[in-house]
């Protein structure tokens, strides 16, 4: 399955973009549990570009580095980006008046998570979920 970028603009881009990461996942391999963990974290990065961007895309694309392979998870914006990142990693903190577990939650779900922002010019985030052998086999109905 080839990578996919999904432009972000209405809500119902959202669910189309977490239709392209579960068949990717599935694609790929990868279990059940780290498939919805995977749908999630697409969940939460569409969500932010929509609320805190004004819109953006995410690209969904295989990766293989250092002898494994797995899944990015990236989000691309033109908003008003992050003053600051730290803060905006730490559970309970919104400046939406929400929950404030977004950006953390998705840097647990994932095995790998980098962010730039810079005020006024947009905000990147790189998220990897890397294929277990055991995840593998459980997904092909099979034991590791």
């Amino acid at each position: 399955m080839l990578p996919a970028t999904c432009t972000i603009r209405r809500e119902v881009d959202v669910y189309i973009a977490i239709g392209r990461g579960r068949e990717l996942a599935a694609a790929l391999g990868f279990n059940e549990i780290d498939r919805t963990r995977i749908e999630i974290v697409i969940l939460e990065l569409t969500r932010n570009l929509l609320v805190h961007a004004g819109g953006g895309s995410i690209t969904l694309a295989r990766v293989d580095e250092n002898g494994r392979s797995g899944m990015l998870v990236g989000s691309n914006d033109n908003g008003p980006g992050i003053a600051d990142i730290e803060l905006a990693l730490r559970d309970g903190y919104s400046t939406a008046h929400t929950l404030g577990a977004g950006l953390p939650g998705v840097r647990r779900l994932m095995d790998s998570f980098a962010i730039e922002s810079t005020p006024g010019v947009g905000t990147q985030v790189r998220a990897i979920k890397w294929l277990t052998l055991r995840g593998a086999a459980a997904a092909q109905g099979r034991r590791p």
